[in-house]
């Protein structure tokens, strides 16, 4: 998990893929790797989410690539097996998160709540999803949040993007963000990983002018 942990936060940005053909998997790995930022979220809301991840390990062996949206162990097992390094949960499922820890995968559930978070202290875990972010609170929540619970620090996702990310990387509590603005699904569908490529690169030079 520490591994992971320190990876996340040195790229900052971790790109949140929804990809609904697994052709898509390598152009955007592709893009990604060039582009600065070699991490990857894909989500498992469709049905390429295995292949793609598995073409993206086999080419990338290095790659930080997850499975995000992931709703059930069985999605875990799948992801994992494919070669997903860590797993994300839009919340705070109890029978995934203690799971994976059984199973010594990383994973990232989702908390926007005290009892959320005293529950992911409770297993031990120190970083934590943030979910939907902007629409509960943003920096200004996760920083309530961390009063109390010294421990934890979040990687806040949803309504992330270029002219609020400043904000949130500049708070200590947060780990990195979660985004999607530079693998936009329309970018993707359309074949622009040459625009994917060049907001990917935009994305990495604004986490190294604010976090040096």
């Amino acid at each position: 998990m520490k591994a992971i942990e320190r990876q996340l936060e040195e790229f900052g940005v971790v790109p949140v893929v929804v990809l609904e053909d697994v052709k898509d998997a390598l152009p955007l790995a592709d893009a990604l790797v060039k582009g600065g930022l070699p991490c990857a979220e894909v989500t498992f809301r469709t049905e390429a989410a295995g292949d793609s991840i598995r073409q993206m390990m086999e080419r990338y062996p290095d790659m930080l690539v997850g499975a995000g949206t992931v709703l059930t162990t069985d999605q875990a097992d799948r992801a994992i097996d494919a070669g997903a390094k860590f797993i994300v949960s839009p919340g705070f499922d109890p029978e995934i998160v203690d799971y994976c820890l059984k199973g010594d995968i990383p994973v990232f559930p989702g908390c926007v709540t005290p009892s959320e978070v005293a529950q992911a202290v409770k297993r031990g875990l120190r970083v934590v999803k943030f979910f939907p972010a902007e629409q509960f609170g943003g920096v200004s929540t996760i920083k309530a949040l961390a009063a109390p619970y010294t421990t934890v620090r979040f990687m806040p996702t949803g309504g992330v993007n270029a002219k609020n990310l400043k904000d949130y990387l500049e708070c200590g509590k947060v780990v990195c963000c979660g985004g999607s603005w530079m693998v936009k699904g329309s970018l993707i569908k359309e074949g622009r990983f040459d625009k994917v490529l060049e907001m990917t690169k935009e994305a990495a030079g604004l986490v190294k002018e604010i976090r040096g």
